[in-house]
């Protein structure tokens, strides 16, 4: 009889242990290995059951519904999803939403926004607007002849910086609810990096083509920043252009250390992560979901400080870096 109910005692623990499911945009890029990481963590402590999935590359959608249909059959109640493609993946979460499982987005908001349950994210609106803020002050007066390699068209996270580094530049640029790109006369060329190195480079030699005389170089991300420092290098010009970004990798550091990027706004993605697990569990214990934006922190690396412009050295930012030290 004592082990029967032993026995039930373990089936209702195995049953009680909240499934918690993550789905990255890919599992190679160095952000999401650390988000993937954090979440890991973060179930292991608190005895939470993770599944992980991803798409096969950014932008896989098809990818992403098939691991939210394989979690929801494994028995997540929680859903972690940094969406590939804001609005494609609408109609896989308010499936799994109707099931009563709780979606969160991490890093990169639905299009809308309200599609999830809540959004755990880097303020990338601010996140550009700190750049914009020390490009301005490190042009020190000097007329922008601006070159922008963002992301691609109509996502959320690419409109958001682009305009935000415009906004905090003191340029016509649009709110942080519009996913257009804004283009005033400052900006000479712009062109889509999709947040890659070998792109970012290619994209940056068509605009030399355009502006030789480029002097401010805004990226979506690190990856298109080495690469933009690459096509700049070849032409003989990196010495006389600003390259400002948005990530906060070690590797993406480490080139603000070495000069390759002045400035970057460094976001957490384990901070993401680890509070989404938190979430989900308190969802299983209790039966509340969270709800609305969180924003989950940035702050500005430098190497050279500007005058009224907060910023942290290289050193706090390696500390605090995701990826390969």
């Amino acid at each position: 009889m004592f082990a029967a109910l032993f026995a039930a005692a373990g089936i209702a623990h195995a049953q009680a242990q909240p499934v918690i499911g993550l789905i990255t945009k890919t599992e190679t890029n160095p952000f999401f290995v650390k988000m993937k990481e954090g979440a890991t963590e973060a179930a292991k402590a608190k005895g939470a059951k993770l599944l992980s999935g991803a798409g096969k590359a950014d932008g896989d959608n098809a990818g992403q519904v098939t691991a939210m249909e394989n979690m929801i059959a494994a028995g997540a109640k929680t859903i972690l999803i940094t969406p590939s493609d804001s609005k494609a993946i609408i109609p896989a979460i308010k499936k799994a939403r109707e099931k009563g499982v709780m979606v969160i987005a991490l890093d990169s908001p639905t299009d809308p926004a309200d599609a999830t349950d809540a959004l755990f994210a880097t303020d990338n609106y601010k996140a550009g607007v700190l750049i914009g803020q020390y490009a301005r002050a490190a042009l020190a007066g000097k007329p922008a002849k601006i070159v922008t390699l963002d992301l691609f068209p109509g996502h959320p996270v690419g409109a958001q910086r682009h305009n935000g580094f415009l906004q905090g530049m003191g340029l016509q640029s649009f709110d942080a609810k519009n996913n257009e790109l804004a283009k005033p006369a400052e900006v000479a060329c712009m062109a889509d990096s999709f947040g890659d190195r070998a792109k970012g480079q290619t994209a940056m030699e068509n605009c030399l083509q355009k502006v030789p005389d480029v002097n401010l170089v805004y990226t979506i991300n690190e990856p298109a920043a080495a690469g933009a420092y690459n096509a700049l290098k070849k032409a003989g010009k990196e010495k006389g252009v600003i390259i400002v970004s948005v990530d906060g990798g070690c590797e993406g550091v480490k080139n603000v250390g070495d000069g390759v990027i002045a400035a970057t706004s460094q976001q957490y993605p384990l901070k993401m992560a680890s509070m989404g697990v938190e979430a989900g569990i308190e969802y299983a214990k209790s039966g509340k979901k969270v709800s609305g934006y969180t924003d989950t922190g940035v702050t500005l690396i430098a190497a050279k400080p500007v005058a009224g412009v907060d910023s942290k050295d290289v050193k706090t930012g390696t500390d605090l870096c995701w990826g390969k030290k």
